[in-house]
C-alpha cells in the first residue's frame, strides 16, 4: 500500500496483486475505501488497483460550477472542479502509478454523491478514463444536464455505470427533487450514443450503505 499527501488531500493506493491490472480512482469520504475494498474482497471481485483520494474541499473540488446554497442551513458551491480535475490529472496519478505494477489496460473513475458528479463532468475535460460509476451521483446539480446533452466528451467512455436510491428524488429540497428524473435521463443518453450503460435503483435513500453501492459499481466496471 502507498500513501501520500498532495495539496492537503490525502491518497491511499491498494495496488492488484498481479501486474498489468485496471486502475480505478476514487474520490472518497474518510477511510470509505477500505470498506468498499473489503465488500469487492468478499464477493471475490476481480483483482485491481484501487486509488483512493479523501480529504476533499467536497463543495468546491467536486462541482464544476458555482451555484449558492441550495438550503437555508448549506454553504455555497465554489466550482472548483477543473482545478482539482489537473491535480489529479498531473500529481496525483503520476504518484500513484509507482505503487502498480506493469501497464493498467485501461483507468476508472468512481465517485459517490458530488463525485458521481464530477465523475462524469471529467469526460468532457479529459481522455484519461475510459470507464465511469456515478454512484448516487449528485445529477440534480443545476446545468448538468444541459451541459451533458450540448456537448460531446474528449473520448466516450466505453462503459458507464449509474446509481440511485430510490427515495432520493422524495426530498423537501426543490433542488434535488428531479435528480432520479435527470439520473435516467442522462444514462439513456449516453445508451443511445452506443456506450454501454446501466441504470441501477437501490433500495433506500442518498447515505444508505454507500461502501455498497460504491462496491457495486466498482465491481459492475470490473466485470465489463
Amino acid at each position: 500500500m502507498l500513501s501520500f499527501t498532495t495539496a492537503n488531500k490525502k491518497i491511499t493506493v491498494f495496488p492488484s496483486a498481479e501486474p498489468n491490472r485496471p486502475i480505478i480512482y476514487l474520490n472518497t469520504f474518510g477511510e470509505e475505501a477500505e470498506q468498499v475494498l473489503q465488500v469487492l474482497r468478499d464477493g471475490a471481485g476481480s483483482d485491481f488497483t484501487l486509488a483512493a483520494v479523501s480529504s476533499l474541499d467536497w463543495n468546491r473540488d467536486m462541482v464544476p460550477w458555482d451555484i449558492p446554497p441550495i438550503s437555508a442551513n448549506s454553504a455555497p458551491f465554489i466550482g472548483g472542479a477543473d482545478h482539482y480535475l489537473r491535480l489529479l490529472l498531473e500529481s496525483i496519478l503520476p504518484k500513484a502509478k509507482e505503487a502498480v505494477r506493469g501497464t493498467p489496460p485501461w483507468r476508472g473513475l468512481a465517485g459517490y454523491s458530488l463525485a458521481g458528479l464530477f465523475a462524469v463532468y471529467a469526460i468532457y475535460q479529459t481522455d484519461v478514463f475510459s470507464r465511469i460509476a456515478s454512484i448516487s451521483g449528485s445529477l440534480w446539480f443545476p446545468g448538468i444536464r444541459e451541459y451533458i446533452f450540448s456537448r460531446q466528451p474528449v473520448r466516450w467512455p466505453d462503459h458507464m455505470y449509474f446509481s440511485l436510491g430510490d427515495r432520493e428524488h422524495r426530498t423537501r429540497n426543490r433542488s434535488m427533487k428531479c435528480v432520479r428524473s435527470n439520473t435516467e435521463e442522462i444514462a439513456s443518453f449516453y445508451k443511445e450514443q452506443g456506450i454501454d450503460t446501466v441504470f441501477r435503483l437501490n433500495p433506500g435513500n442518498h447515505f444508505k450503505n454507500a461502501a455498497e453501492r460504491s462496491a457495486a459499481g466498482i465491481g459492475w466496471m470490473l466485470s465489463r
